[in-house]
């Protein structure tokens, strides 16, 4: 891919890294700095941030002597838009980061957020900027809470509408 890029054929290539306030995206998103720079350099890395949609429900746990019980209660429409409102906050202080690292690196970036499941929201973003690559950091969660909980990047790989490469950071290991 990259020699593709370099030799002109590939000058409109759009790249995404999909980020979250994890290590894992941020290790990510150094990893196409230091690895795909000349890759990126004639089209803006496209940086995205999914934000969680804002509930109408906050759920609470009642103590029962050594079970616990939870249960819902709906909230104000005033705590939904402030819900919102802290995760856009976020979402932009998040990509501003971003963006500031990789001008630190000379590449351009542009900036996306959306909201929605960061899952969905991410292959929806690919599919309505035309995105060539999709690069993500994995998690690194075990089995357990993968199956319990999903796997972005394993959602991602399966229906994102472009080759998505999930970058693996490094185990460090102690002698």
């Amino acid at each position: 891919m990259a020699e593709a890029m370099e030799n002109g054929t590939g000058t409109d290539k759009k790249v995404m890294v999909a980020i979250d306030e994890s290590d894992c995206s941020h290790y990510a998103l150094m990893w196409v700095l230091d690895n795909l720079k000349d890759s990126i350099a004639k089209s803006p890395l496209i940086i995205f941030v999914a934000q969680p949609p804002a509930t109408g429900n906050i759920t609470f746990a009642a103590p029962l002597g050594v079970a616990r019980m939870y249960y819902p209660i709906s909230s104000t429409p005033g705590y939904v838009e402030s819900a919102q409102e802290n995760h856009r906050k976020f979402a932009v202080a998040l990509l501003e980061k971003a963006k500031q690292i990789c001008a630190g690196h000379g590449v351009e970036a542009k900036v996306v957020t959306e909201i929605g499941d960061p899952k969905t929201a991410i292959c929806d973003a690919v599919e309505k900027h035309n995105i060539n690559l999709l690069i993500l950091g994995e998690r690194g969660h075990g089995t357990i809470k993968r199956a319990i909980l999903g796997s972005v990047s394993n959602y991602c790989v399966q229906n994102a509408k472009c080759p998505v490469l999930v970058v693996k950071k490094a185990q460090v290991q102690v002698a």
